[in-house]
């Protein structure tokens, strides 16, 4: 039985607020599905595991990460659809059907990366598809709301290369700011941005303007006979976007979730976010190692369909005055400072602080331009659930 939310209007945002705040547990026990039970097996392997409630702060917390997943499933998906491998088993066991791997051409730029980059896209997509209906499910199982995005928000449109689905999407992925600080980020060994400290962009360029990091049509495919690959600038700068966006969307997964872990009371929801988590870890360091193989091109965006005028040069990574926080295959946290200065540097995932996560998740996308074309009762509903993740505290 779902028990999902469909958000109401503008004039009526108060009482969502109210109603979020106040129904964290909706009144009376829900039944798991059908769907759920269908081999006769406990859903989630524990015979009285859903016995007890959520607390309230363990719900919002639940609630906004399902919201997150909801999203990152929406982006992969159009990930999947330019450049994932084609006839993916996964997709079925989770009731997904979507064409894949309908960009050649820009499949091509991205295996300039790596050979194996659309296995990892549709592998990436596969996940997080999984992490949106698992968190839903154990939402709807503690009866506890959980919220419906797209019946309200998925308006943004699609790429209009041939063959992909013409239906609304929650994410933009066409008008992106790209903060690649994580590289430098995870390289420094005397930074920690729990500690306040900044960090350099890997590729100043992508964080300025609006960039497209999918085709938006079959214009902005273009083949070039000059070039090795017969990829043109322009079609190559498109798929290095990607690949240095896929590290930005994965590192944040990789702090929200043990950051989060650290306000919620339930054994069980603090043994949900500890398996979650490691799992974006692991998607964040397959990207971390395909971005510095980005081949050094730059690319005016002018001309093409939805063209934003924006200037991006990728430039070869292993040039510089700093080795460390250059050196491509350097993917592996570097040891930093941690807690306290006095302690002795050590390898870490970066930030971890829990104050204000949630809220820094939300603004950290919102700045990505991820969301650009959204209503603004979308991004009261984000600012809400955040506000809600964020005052959690650990009922003991």
């Amino acid at each position: 039985m779902a028990n999902s939310v469909r958000p109401d209007s503008v004039k009526e945002s108060s009482n969502r607020r109210s109603f979020l705040k106040k129904g964290a547990v909706a009144a009376g026990a829900v039944a798991v599905g059908s769907g759920l039970l269908g081999s006769g097996l406990p859903a989630f392997g524990g015979e009285d595991e859903f016995r007890g409630k959520l607390s309230k702060g363990d719900a919002a917390i639940l609630r906004f990460l399902h919201v997150l997943e909801t999203l990152e499933a929406d982006l992969w998906r159009q990930y999947a659809e330019l450049g994932g491998a084609t006839n993916q088993p996964g997709f079925s066991k989770i009731d997904l059907s979507f064409p894949t791997g309908l960009a050649p051409l820009y499949i091509t730029g991205l295996i300039q990366l790596d050979g194996d980059m659309p296995q990892y896209i549709a592998d990436n997509t596969d996940d997080e598809f999984t992490h949106e209906a698992f968190l839903k499910a154990y939402l709807d199982s503690k009866g506890a709301t959980s919220i419906d995005l797209h019946k309200d928000f998925a308006n943004l449109a699609p790429s209009k290369v041939t063959g992909v689905p013409q239906v609304g999407r929650l994410t933009n992925l066409t008008q992106l700011s790209v903060d690649t600080s994580w590289w430098t980020r995870y390289r420094s060994d005397s930074k920690n941005p729990d500690f306040g400290d900044g960090f350099d962009q890997a590729i100043p360029t992508l964080n300025v303007g609006r960039h497209t990091a999918i085709p938006r049509s079959d214009k902005d495919l273009v083949a070039d006979s000059s070039k090795a690959t017969g990829v043109s600038d322009h079609t190559q700068a498109i798929a290095n976007t990607a690949g240095f966006h896929f590290g930005t969307i994965e590192q944040g997964g990789s702090s929200l979730y043990p950051s989060l872990a650290q306000r919620v009371s339930s054994v069980e929801v603090l043994r949900i976010l500890l398996s979650i988590g490691p799992t974006e870890t692991a998607h964040f360091q397959t990207w971390h190692d395909k971005a510095g193989n980005a081949p050094a091109v730059s690319d005016t965006d002018n001309g093409f369909p939805g063209s934003t005028g924006a200037f991006v040069q990728f430039l070869d990574l292993t040039t510089g005055s700093d080795p460390e926080a250059l050196q491509k295959n350097l993917i592996m946290p570097e040891p930093t400072i941690f807690l306290n200065k006095k302690f002795p540097i050590v390898s870490i995932i970066r930030p971890t602080e829990t104050k204000g996560a949630a809220m820094g998740a939300v603004k950290g996308l919102t700045a990505d331009g991820l969301f650009i074309g959204q209503s603004p009762e979308f991004f009261e509903l984000l600012r809400d659930l955040a506000e809600d993740a964020d005052e959690a505290r650990r009922e003991l």
